[in-house]
């Protein structure tokens, strides 16, 4: 007991200095963020007046590579297409953590309400789209080069390796076509260095600013595409008892998919979202068609609710389908897994969060019905997927337009934490886990 007695004193000074040092390391890498605040803001408005869709991120990825290439670090280009990855080597052995920002817009034509508001064009699915950051990936990427920017200059200090992945298509390549983070996984971004954990943020026009939202486990949801082709036979518009109308048939089946959730699903256990977005079919008023097809998406929370929803989907086109002397053919993909925040790794980094934003700034969140490819990094490495606040002080959340929207907005004011809690929580785990 007298031995234990003695070497008390001696631990605790040694753990003084480290304390210390980490207080020192989290006060450096705020100070930073906060200069960093004008050249991120720029960042982000010359990406957000020239987006790019989802594998077409050339200019973009160009701006980050010559960025992460100035900082010294090692830069590879062209993963996954057109993403881009740096590794900055600490001036001390460790662990090796990942941060991770997608550089994606969207098929949307923006409200022209900002002075660098995007007027770009671009062909999609062979349509011609007005094409707009509405979901805040400039901001990503912006915060990101802010975060290595940061950690750049204090490289000396981290006991270990940050790897910076800038991911393209997060909001999806076009049909038959892998991409985004799970071809990035493929390709063998979480090796060379081996990645031990990975973090995240995206930003929030329905969180105000100043605050980060968190959820352990499921966070978001699941996505699946549907697609449902409904085959019948064409007639004349006029005589209809000639045909297998498929477009009454497909109205049938649509109305039918919608009690899939309202009644035939425990909500009460999780979340479910079913949708149907495209209906395509005929090319006059006056024929009826052979065939119409129905597209839509899936959220769930849960493996389980996902193969009961899939298996609901079949079972109601086919049937609703053959009641009207027509066919339905299904297919389901899945896009994206649940966005599981590793628990042990969230409670770990609580912490920090509390620490950069303030304890009465850190919100437990309800999961999310929005979904989010990150998860394809979180199935192979713990990770951590947290949102940051982008709604300006005092505004309401109703009055706010959504994501994928032409109006969607952004107070760039809250940029800077965005940056300070990337930073920090590479900073924080290296030295964790040294």
């Amino acid at each position: 007991m007298k031995r234990l007695l003695l070497l008390l004193p001696l631990a605790f000074s040694l753990t003084r200095p480290a304390a210390a040092q980490n207080a020192a390391l989290n006060a450096r890498i705020a100070k930073l963020s906060a200069q960093q605040e004008t050249q991120v803001i720029a960042w982000r408005r010359d990406i957000h007046e020239h987006p790019e869709l989802g594998n077409m991120e050339t200019r973009t990825a160009g701006i980050i590579a010559a960025e992460l290439k100035r900082l010294g670090l090692e830069v590879q280009t062209g993963v996954a297409r057109t993403g881009v990855v740096g590794i900055l080597r600490g001036g001390k052995p460790g662990p090796v953590v990942a941060l991770r920002a997608d550089m994606d817009g969207l098929p949307v034509t923006e409200s022209p309400t900002l002075p660098f508001a995007s007027k770009a064009r671009a062909q999609y699915n062979g349509q011609e789209v007005g094409v707009m950051h509405a979901c805040g990936h400039d901001t990503h990427v912006a915060m990101l080069l802010g975060a290595a920017n940061v950690l750049s200059q204090v490289k000396k200090d981290l006991p270990g390796t940050v790897k910076f992945i800038f991911q393209p298509a997060e909001e999806g390549s076009l049909p038959g076509v892998t991409g985004g983070a799970k071809l990035m996984v493929q390709e063998g971004v979480l090796s060379n260095p081996n990645v031990d954990a990975i973090f995240g943020v995206h930003i929030n026009a329905q969180t105000e600013v100043g605050t980060l939202r968190y959820r352990p486990e499921g966070e978001m949801a699941s996505s699946d595409v549907f697609t449902i082709k409904v085959k019948g036979k064409s007639a004349h518009g006029a005589y209809p008892w000639l045909a297998v109308d498929p477009v009454v048939a497909a109205a049938q089946i649509i109305m039918g998919l919608q009690t899939i959730v309202s009644r035939q699903v425990q909500l009460t256990e999780d979340a479910a979202v079913l949708t149907v977005g495209m209906v395509h079919g005929g090319v006059r008023n006056n024929i009826i068609p052979e065939q119409v097809e129905l597209t839509g998406t899936i959220r769930t929370l849960n493996k389980e609710m996902q193969q009961q929803i899939w298996t609901a989907v079949r079972r109601t086109a086919t049937n609703i389908a053959e009641s009207t002397g027509a066919t339905a053919e299904v297919d389901i993909v899945n896009y994206a897994p649940v966005t599981y925040n590793e628990p042990r790794l969230t409670e770990q980094m609580l912490p920090t969060l509390r620490r950069v934003a303030g304890p009465e700034h850190v919100e437990l969140q309800k999961a999310v019905t929005g979904a989010e490819d990150f998860a394809y990094f979180q199935e192979k490495v713990p990770g951590v997927f947290l949102f940051v606040g982008g709604m300006p002080k005092g505004k309401k959340t109703a009055d706010t337009a959504p994501h994928h929207t032409a109006g969607f907005f952004v107070d760039e004011s809250g940029l800077t934490l965005g940056v300070q809690t990337l930073a920090t929580l590479a900073a924080d785990y290296l030295t964790m886990k040294k």
